[in-house]
């Protein structure tokens, strides 16, 4: 067996090997890689290794670097995402490739960024030693996974009752849930979005992340964008990645002014009930933080009735000390943002 490394893979094969991976994700496809290209202050790295005897992909790892700011101090916010991956074949060949690919890959993503986390969208214990072994560390991490393959009235019935009352409340006082049909509405759904990460005090993606995501995997049927509206006002909004009858919670928001109409209630039930009995399986709420740190959106999502499960996440720092230098600077800017933002000011007080 000869192997070989590249960056460049066929893209046929590429998708071929994903798509018939057990645990293929969308986000270890040649299409999202493409989203990641057009993202600004996003740098995809994109790897496989190759059996040339047989002409045979048999390991696959799409990791993405995100930069909070532009220029040479983005180095200092620089992180290395893997969602749900690598991807490799079973057995001893496909270990020998994974060994090979994680080497390869650390190599560049340290020149690159401060620290590489893998989100495990599957149960990835069996291989915990290996990960130990080249310098990563388990942590756990919660997710909420919804079993789509049933009735709607069934889901309905294992949503908790005060979610339900929500949800008809939202309804009843006319919210009207929309999909995005037309690009020309994303700044809308971005904003949206924005006004609910800035609250929360989290960073968030440059709008082309969005806009790239419309234009290449909307027209695929492997995204869907919706608005909450409310009279005139656009509320609320979510988007979701589709891919192999998996629904991926991604990115949401509502306008804090209209929280009280229930708005994010109103949105993941009109998407559990279009996704129930229509060719998907799962819908996966897109992750619900450690086990024992507070995390109010834990709650909002356990009250949904899905599954709760730890696949946890494996995490390898490459420069500790900027790590620390990040850590405190994030620090302070929670802080920074506490003291002007009035409406926070009960929280920055825990």
């Amino acid at each position: 067996m000869e192997l070989k490394i590249t960056n460049s893979p066929d893209i046929m094969q590429w998708s071929e090997f994903v798509h018939n991976h057990e645990h293929g994700s969308i986000f270890q496809t040649p299409e999202m890689a493409e989203v990641y290209k057009r993202t600004k202050n996003y740098e995809p790295i994109t790897l496989a290794v190759l059996d040339t005897k047989n002409d045979e992909i048999l390991a696959v790892l799409q990791a993405v670097v995100i930069k909070e700011i532009s220029g040479f101090l983005g180095t200092f916010s620089a992180r290395s995402i893997i969602q749900g991956g690598p991807l490799f074949i079973d057995g001893e060949k496909g270990i020998k490739a994974l060994k090979i690919l994680m080497e390869y890959y650390d190599k560049i993503a340290q020149k690159k960024a401060l620290y590489t986390q893998i989100r495990n969208m599957w149960d990835m214990s069996n291989i915990l030693s290996f990960f130990n072994n080249i310098g990563y560390e388990y942590e756990e991490h919660l997710n909420f996974l919804i079993d789509l393959n049933r009735p709607k009235e069934e889901i309905w019935r294992d949503i908790h009752k005060s979610r339900r009352k929500g949800i008809n409340r939202a309804f009843n006082r006319g919210v009207v849930i929309e999909e995005v049909r037309d690009k020309k509405f994303i700044p809308i759904f971005y904003g949206i979005v924005k006004q609910t990460y800035k609250n929360a005090k989290l960073p968030l993606a440059d709008i082309s992340l969005m806009e790239s995501a419309f234009e290449l995997l909307v027209p695929k049927n492997m995204a869907t964008f919706y608005l909450a509206k409310y009279g005139d006002v656009y509320v609320g909004a979510r988007a979701v990645l589709n891919y192999k009858g998996l629904i991926y919670d991604w990115y949401a928001g509502a306008l804090s002014d209209y929280l009280s109409l229930y708005v994010n209630e109103a949105l993941v039930w009109h998407i559990l009930k279009e996704g129930a009995n229509n060719s998907f399986h799962t819908f996966n709420f897109g992750g619900a933080g450690k086990p024992n740190e507070p995390y109010g959106v834990r709650e909002f999502k356990r009250r949904f009735g899905g599954k709760m499960v730890n696949f946890g996440r494996y995490m390898r720092i490459y420069s500790p000390i900027k790590m620390k230098i990040v850590e405190k600077g994030f620090e302070m800017y929670k802080k920074v943002s506490c003291t002007n933002n009035m409406r926070n000011k009960r929280e920055c007080k825990k």
